[in-house]
């Protein structure tokens, strides 16, 4: 029965994050694409880290948010391809800003996201 809720969690959360992704491409064009991983950056990195601290989990909420949400929220393949397309269009500086800009900002974006589920769990365990 876990391995059913599981696979419906994610499906579930899949959806709202490939909406969440489009709304996002669809509002802000090629940044939506950035802004979306890196806000993925932070999530995953809250999720998994929030989750850890939480004796009382639920494993398939925890999988549904982190693989269904943040992995259809995520998208690299995209991001690939707008540096690419930076690339064939002769924008090689830009190309490289972003790629590797994107790269560092999405390791700070984790590295909040770990720092704010420390904090958000240890006040919840403060509370009971």
């Amino acid at each position: 029965m876990g391995a059913v809720k599981n696979y419906l969690s994610v499906a579930f959360f899949a959806f709202w994050g490939g909406l969440a992704r489009y709304a996002l491409t669809e509002a802000f064009s090629f940044y939506g694409t950035a802004l979306a991983n890196l806000l993925g950056c932070f999530l995953l990195a809250f999720l998994t880290y929030f989750f850890l601290r939480r004796t009382n989990a639920r494993a398939w909420l925890n999988t549904g948010l982190s693989t269904g949400f943040v992995g259809a929220f995520t998208t690299f393949s995209s991001f690939n391809l707008d540096a690419f397309k930076m690339l064939a269009a002769g924008s090689s500086l830009p190309a490289l800003l972003y790629f590797t800009g994107t790269i560092v900002a999405g390791y700070l974006c984790a590295w909040a996201g770990k720092k704010a589920a420390d904090f958000a769990a240890t006040k919840m365990l403060e509370r009971g």
